[in-house]
């Protein structure tokens, strides 16, 4: 996992509540679990105007240009701002690999569901929660000026807006210290290695007879 420090980015606006799992990444693109390649179908039906299909290419479909993410003015945007209870329904793990895949690093609301929340922080994205009358300031500034960004300070824990005012916000020490120094599960076990050799280089000491090869 890529370590997460500070984020420049342009931000695109997703008005909507109850934005669930199956609309983040629809439930046909759960067969493949390379955690890659999800991008072109994030918000496959809101962006496309036929059904998508797994390994289907996307270049060729016809597009819902009132969807945001086909607006010219939210092209490139790596900070999403959403509205109350992102991410809820299924557990699926895709749906933050297809938002990171597209190009998300940051997320804005004022509540998520809990699991989709846990799932970004193990994949590199940082959810932060905000009030919900700053979210709706934000939307309205985002609307208002094109190409709008916002800075996204992880140590210090605050956000930076094009008018120099800054918005503080809260992060689990835990999670801000994995984002920080790019720790997933894996990353986190594996800091431990020698430790772990060295456990079962003792366990095979007493117990040889558990790792006796079968010929």
């Amino acid at each position: 996992m890529k370590k997460f420090t500070e984020v420049l980015g342009k931000v695109a606006p997703m008005d909507r509540v109850n934005v669930d799992t199956d609309m983040i990444i629809p439930k046909q693109f759960l067969k493949s679990i390379k955690r890659s390649g999800f991008g072109p179908n994030l918000f496959d039906e809101l962006r496309y105007l036929d059904m998508g299909e797994p390994d289907k290419d996307c270049s060729g479909r016809p597009l819902n240009e009132e969807f945001m993410l086909n607006k010219p003015r939210y092209q490139g945007s790596s900070i999403l701002l959403a509205k109350q209870n992102f991410g809820c329904g299924s557990s699926r793990e895709h749906a933050p690999w297809a938002l990171e895949d597209y190009g998300f690093q940051v997320l804005l609301a004022p509540s998520f569901a809990d699991i989709f929340f846990n799932n970004c922080f193990k994949n590199g994205i940082l959810p932060i929660v905000l009030e919900e009358n700053i979210i709706d300031e934000l939307f309205a500034e985002v609307e208002a000026e094109e190409g709008y960004q916002l800075t996204v300070d992880l140590q210090n824990q605050e956000i930076r807006k094009p008018d120099g005012g800054v918005i503080p916000f809260d992060v689990d020490a835990f999670r801000k210290h994995c984002l920080l120094n790019g720790l997933d599960d894996i990353g986190l076990t594996l800091q431990e290695a020698e430790t772990i050799k060295a456990f079962e280089a003792q366990w095979q000491q007493k117990s040889p007879w558990l790792f006796n090869t079968i010929q």
